[in-house]
């Protein structure tokens, strides 16, 4: 029976796009570490940076696919999804069978763990307590959560949840690396689940006191660690849940909580957890409301002083009081637009909706000539587009593009002007806008990559006239991208592209750099093959490595790549 694979290439061509699919292969032999579970499949791609992928097929055959990269965050299908993609289409692999398969294994196991007696089971568990600390910690403070009422010991708990909270075993120096982060985030969410735990036993005066003391805990300890994607963060958002949960469950001292309430949202880590004042505001009550509103209102300048604008937002946001919120965001406008489109969304929620416009509308004339105004500008095309006022949405797409020619925003303009019947009139100008900028051009407020024009004749698909605009503008991106598009056709140049890439990055050290020289070569190697000329790559990767023969990482990076 032959194993008929749960996708296609044109199912990855689709989801990625022409630029994508065509940049992924050059990753092939960049993918490592590939293994199909229940859940999908999961790779590791090299290059300058290493990223990880997973790929899962739904019940109804839809792929959809995760990358921790860049492109791959903002949720689009990018390269290194399809690499890996490409890798399992190569190794022939069935997703659904191999999911069965893992499955299977996983119900073999669970089989197992129910067969094996008690103290079978224990002298396991027991086995893996002493080879990881970090269960025995989180399994002690369960111990110490889960005693009944009488044995119940808050002082020990304590303890627990401070050794769970201490950066010690994770910090070097003193310090809890990007690398650990997420075993430290996992206690604090531990602790956050015993403290739920114990609100459902009935026991939630406690965990009022124990969920300050451990916001207290982390907060002392965050300035220490690398919490660059926000693991940590998240974890302490669960410990304001378990607080406000314990709060609503218990007979709380209203003006109390508002004070506790005021001294975090306007101290120094007043995001740490960001505190939910909506979910608080009905616990207090008129006299807690009031002595949280004094407190704002008392709150000295300086930081503080800034933090109490954005609570006197918040106690307007749950007052309901939408002139007063609007009023307070009015008194300090962003830069950038942000403010005025918080206030259309206010109105909008408040059923004002030409207010909301005209707030909109005020905005996009306050921030004209400036970048990163998207979100405010998509606002106010999408209303004038369900008034079918179409013309005005194209004036708007193409005053952004005129304040920032990007790529994003040459297709948001077409798609507007594709609406209202004008785009080949549009398309014309919008070009030549592109072919007389000169980058870098002062005039515009923010920085790119590259040539604008190379990267929109590209996602029309006129390469050739992409390449041509390249000379003298393109980033070393652009470059390879071309490279990659034009390899299959025209290898000479492609080669061209690749060798003069690679020459700069050997004088670089770096796994990451080396990884980039390895997938380089593989392209170089892929264009001499099509020329015909073999021997001359050999000749020069020789050449290069005796060079570069001192670098260890470089060789045996190198090896691993069959170079």
């Amino acid at each position: 029976m032959v194993s008929v694979p749960a996708f296609s290439k044109d199912d990855l061509l689709d989801l990625a796009g022409d630029r994508s699919f065509a940049r992924a292969q050059g990753y092939l032999d960049a993918v490592a570490g590939l293994e199909v579970t229940e859940g999908g499949v999961t790779a590791t791609v090299y290059g300058s940076d290493d990223y990880e992928v997973t790929l899962t097929v739904d019940a109804d055959g839809e792929l959809s696919g995760e990358c921790d990269c860049p492109y791959g965050e903002d949720g689009n299908f990018c390269k290194h999804c399809v690499a890996v993609g490409l890798v399992v289409l190569q190794r022939g692999l069935d997703l659904r069978q191999a999911g069965a398969d893992a499955a299977g294994r996983g119900q073999r196991l669970d089989t197992w763990l129910e067969a094996l007696p008690r103290e079978r089971l224990l002298a396991l568990l027991r086995e893996q307590i002493a080879d990881d600390r970090s269960l025995r910690r989180r399994l002690e403070v369960r111990a110490a959560a889960e005693q009944a009422d009488a044995d119940l010991d808050i002082a020990s708990l304590r303890s627990q949840i401070r050794t769970l909270l201490d950066i010690t075993p994770f910090g070097r120096y003193g310090y809890v690396e990007y690398a650990d982060v997420d075993g430290y985030a996992a206690q604090v969410e531990e602790v956050a689940g015993v403290l739920r735990s114990l609100t459902a036993a009935d026991r939630a005066p406690y965990v009022v006191t124990l969920a300050r003391e451990a916001i207290a805990l982390l907060c002392d300890a965050y300035e220490q660690i690398d919490d660059s994607d926000g693991a940590v963060g998240e974890a302490a958002d669960k410990l304001e849940t378990a607080h406000q949960e314990a709060c609503a469950a218990s007979d709380i001292d209203p003006v109390e909580t508002a004070e506790w309430l005021a001294d975090h949202m306007l101290g120094d880590w007043s995001n740490l957890p960001e505190i939910d004042l909506g979910g608080y505001w009905p616990m207090l009550g008129d006299a807690g409301q009031a002595r949280f509103i004094e407190r704002v209102a008392e709150a000295p300048r300086g930081r503080s002083g800034w933090t109490a604008k954005y609570l006197k937002q918040e106690i307007a946001r749950v007052e309901g009081n939408v002139d007063a919120l609007v009023a307070a965001l009015a008194a300090d406008p962003d830069p950038f637009g942000a403010t005025h489109l918080r206030i259309a969304h206010e109105l909008d929620r408040a059923g004002r909706a030409a207010e909301a416009l005209e707030w909109a509308e005020r905005g996009l004339r306050d921030t004209s000539r400036r970048p990163h105004v998207d979100p405010l500008a998509d606002y106010v095309v999408d209303r004038y587009q369900q008034a079918g006022r179409l013309a005005d949405a194209v004036a708007v797409r193409r005053e952004r593009f005129s304040a920032a020619p990007t790529l994003e925003e040459y297709r948001k303009l077409r798609d507007a002007a594709r609406t209202a019947g004008c785009w080949d009139t549009e398309r014309a100008a919008a070009l030549d806008r592109l072919e007389r900028r000169t980058p870098p051009d002062d005039a515009d407020l923010y920085h790119y990559d590259g040539s604008v024009l190379v990267d929109v004749l590209i996602y029309e698909g006129d390469i050739d006239a992409a390449w041509r605009a390249a000379e003298g503008q393109a980033s070393e991106r652009q470059w390879l991208a071309l490279a990659d598009l034009v390899r299959d056709e025209h290898p000479a140049d492609a080669l061209e592209v690749y060798r003069r890439a690679i020459e700069p990055r050997t004088r670089r050290t770096g796994d990451g750099n080396y990884y980039e020289i390895a997938r380089l070569l593989l392209l170089a190697r892929d264009c001499h093959r099509r020329l015909g000329t073999e021997e001359q790559f050999a000749a020069y990767l020789a050449a290069l490595r005796t060079v570069q023969k001192r670098k260890r990482n470089l060789m045996r990076i190198l090896d691993q790549r069959g170079l």
